[in-house]
């Protein structure tokens, strides 16, 4: 068994199994202080609007979703909403000013 410190573990990133997608890097952690064990890793939400309207909610996954601790990766098998997802419904696009203007009859 291979040993890891709170800091090499913050420098790794990490990948939800499940969809492919990156989450984040580590950013915090969360130890049971019970039995000493670590419970969960923390990936801290990102800044929306260079942090002047806040950060998006920070993700908890629990040790019992953590798959494989690599070298450099994370790999989870969590139900974690894609960050980069765009919504399925979008609107159509609105005709412009010069969409018709080169258009012939």
């Amino acid at each position: 068994m291979e040993c890891c410190s709170i800091t090499e573990l913050r420098n790794k990133e990490v990948i939800n199994a499940k969809s492919g997608c990156r989450i984040g890097f580590v950013s915090d952690v969360e130890i049971n202080t019970c039995d000493g064990r670590l419970s969960a890793i923390i990936i801290w939400g990102r800044p929306r609007c260079f942090g002047l309207f806040g950060k998006e909610e920070d993700i908890r996954v629990c040790w019992e979703n953590i798959q494989v601790i690599g070298h450099d990766t994370i790999l989870v098998c969590a139900d974690i909403p894609d960050r980069h997802q765009r919504p399925s419904h979008r609107p159509p696009p609105r005709a412009g000013l010069f969409d018709n203007l080169f258009r012939y009859n």
